[in-house]
């Protein structure tokens, strides 16, 4: 029996961490294995302080232990499922959500980690979906704005919220002792690499993305960061400092004691750390430009590649050599999809329905999919908006709240399902067509992640609503599996790995076989309820009555 030579891949999601051993030769996954976050999500009271240590509202919080119990534990388990020794392990790769950071000091120790901060919030790990910064975003926008700063095109004309630069400012208004002890601020993705190399290396996808990095041009100047706040000036040379590496490249290699921690052999290569979605678009092996990859979870990212950089307004970023070195990568997004799925099997289902599912010998989420599966599109007369956690693409506004329209006292709970879903679809529809109006041609389409893999309804109506076949990735791993593709590309050819990512996309990344096409009478009535949802977007979201932003205001 051939001995395989393997990669791992590490992908750092929202609410768990999941370890892949792939098989470098054709990119089959021979184990995996998910760690949940012990901690979770923290939106209410901080772990192991006082009773009254509560976090303040719109915040999303993390303990950097829950990542690192991740690798003690996934790690290790993979190679024994798989049989596999370390020395069949040729490269490890890391993948994270982004921006989730967190502020350490000059040996990467978090501050909440460190007694005498371990009650205060803004010493642990603010989340990706951490959303109470809209102050300070509002004034880093009106500030670059009144300076005409010219790399803001890049970034689709406004700063979001969930981004580093308004997080380390929050740290400064609200915790300048917090500022004051850090020594970085730091993308916990370069985080867990610093841990396994002992040098910081940071990813020029997450710097390129989050904190207005540029391969040609470094960070913008101090005397933009002055003109926010004087304090500022320095940041770049400071909690910033550290050297920026393109992806495709070796970090370093694996520390002894974490090899020996891990199961691993030390030496062991570590690539560059990506942002976890970005991953994704190896994963399902594309490579390149006019291909439209959704990776859909909690959010969804759309990430697109090209041979030219445009300067796309709603968009959130396009940086080179971010995804495939020589391509320009172009991230666009919603900032929930699953989450308001998730919100709604929480909150929203009557004890009828649950009574129905379990006598059907079904779960909760499959009994409202095969209900909502039995509606026509139009049917219910339910039209919703996608923004319970606000609008990440095209209109970049965390402050804006879903809707549901069209509801009577005869509205049934399967058809609100159903029109939430579809509203995710005409979120993603709205960025496609941002893309397409702006010289982005879309000529193929890919979805990767957990739930294209299980709601089918879903990816029909996706299809449907957007008129295109679209391609589901192989494996609900795929971020990991192109996390692990990095880390062959760091091995290099010499230890049984590949020259270049597009070498080991090419092999390593896959689709399934099917596709989901567009039902023809269904696409018309999509068309016109797309117009409907269209109109709502102008009217609430770009200007015509901001009733959303008041109510929310009003909590």
């Amino acid at each position: 029996m051939n001995t395989p030579t393997c990669s791992l891949g590490i992908d750092f999601g929202t609410e768990s961490g999941r370890a892949v051993l792939v098989d470098v030769s054709n990119g089959e996954v021979l184990a995996s294995h998910v760690t949940p976050y012990a901690h979770g999500v923290i939106t209410e009271r901080l772990p192991h302080a006082e009773s009254n240590s509560f976090v303040p509202p719109d915040w999303a919080l993390q303990h950097p232990q829950d990542y690192l119990e991740v690798l003690y534990r996934s790690i290790p388990a993979v190679l024994q499922a798989a049989g596999v020794s370390a020395e069949q392990v040729i490269g490890l790769g890391i993948d994270f959500t982004s921006c989730t950071m967190l502020p350490v000091d000059a040996a990467f120790e978090p501050l909440c980690l460190k007694a005498e901060y371990s009650n205060h919030p803004h010493a642990w790990v603010k989340l990706w979906k951490h959303h109470s910064t809209q102050e300070e975003t509002d004034l880093l926008n009106r500030i670059t704005l009144e300076r005409n700063e010219p790399w803001l095109k890049r970034y689709g004309g406004k700063i979001s919220s969930e981004w580093m630069l308004p997080k380390c400012l929050q740290i400064l208004h609200e915790a300048p002792e917090i500022y004051r002890d850090a020594a970085y601020f730091i993308e916990a993705g370069d985080w867990i690499v610093a841990k396994l190399i002992g040098q910081l290396k940071r990813s020029g996808c997450m710097a390129g993305f989050k904190s207005f990095w540029h391969e040609a041009e470094g960070y913008p100047a101090p005397d933009f960061f002055a003109a926010v706040d004087p304090r500022l000036q320095s940041i770049t040379d400071t909690k910033l400092s550290g050297e920026v590496v393109p992806l495709g490249n070796q970090a370093g290699t694996l520390l002894p004691h974490m090899a020996a921690r891990l199961g691993l052999t030390p030496g062991l290569p570590v690539a560059i750390s990506m942002i976890d979605a970005h991953a994704a678009v190896l994963g399902t092996g594309v490579c390149t430009p006019g291909k439209l990859v959704m990776v859909m979870g909690t959010s969804t990212c759309h990430l697109m590649l090209s041979e030219k950089e445009i300067c796309v307004p709603g968009i959130s970023g396009v940086v080179k050599d971010s995804i495939i070195p020589g391509l320009y990568g172009y991230e666009a997004g919603q900032s929930a999809v699953g989450d308001i799925f998730a919100w709604f099997m929480k909150q929203g289902i009557p004890v009828q329905i649950i009574e129905e599912a379990a006598n059907a010998q079904m779960s909760v989420q499959d009994w409202m999919e095969r209900l909502a599966s039995e509606l026509k599109p139009g049917e219910s007369g339910i039209l919703a908006l996608d923004w319970h956690n606000g609008n990440r693409s095209p209109l970049d506004d965390a402050e804006l709240t879903g809707a549901i329209f069209g509801m009577t006292l005869r509205t049934r709970p399967h058809e609100i399902y159903r029109a939430l879903l579809e509203a995710t679809a005409f979120g993603a529809r709205s960025i496609m067509e941002t893309f397409r109006n702006n010289e982005l041609p879309v000529h193929e389409l890919y979805a990767a992640g957990g739930i294209p893999q299980r709601n089918r309804l879903l990816m029909q109506i996706y299809s449907d609503v957007m008129n295109m076949e679209i391609k589901v990735a192989d494996s609900p791993f795929t971020p990991a599996i192109g996390a692990a593709i990095l880390g062959c590309v760091a091995a290099g050819e010499a230890r049984g790995g590949y020259k270049t990512i597009q070498d080991a996309t090419v092999v390593m990344g896959k689709t399934k076989s099917g596709v989901f096409k567009p039902i023809p009478e269904h696409v018309s009535i999509y068309e016109a309820l797309y117009k409907e949802y269209s109109t709502l977007k102008t009217y609430f979201g770009e200007g015509g009555n901001d009733v959303l932003k008041r109510l929310k205001r009003m909590k």
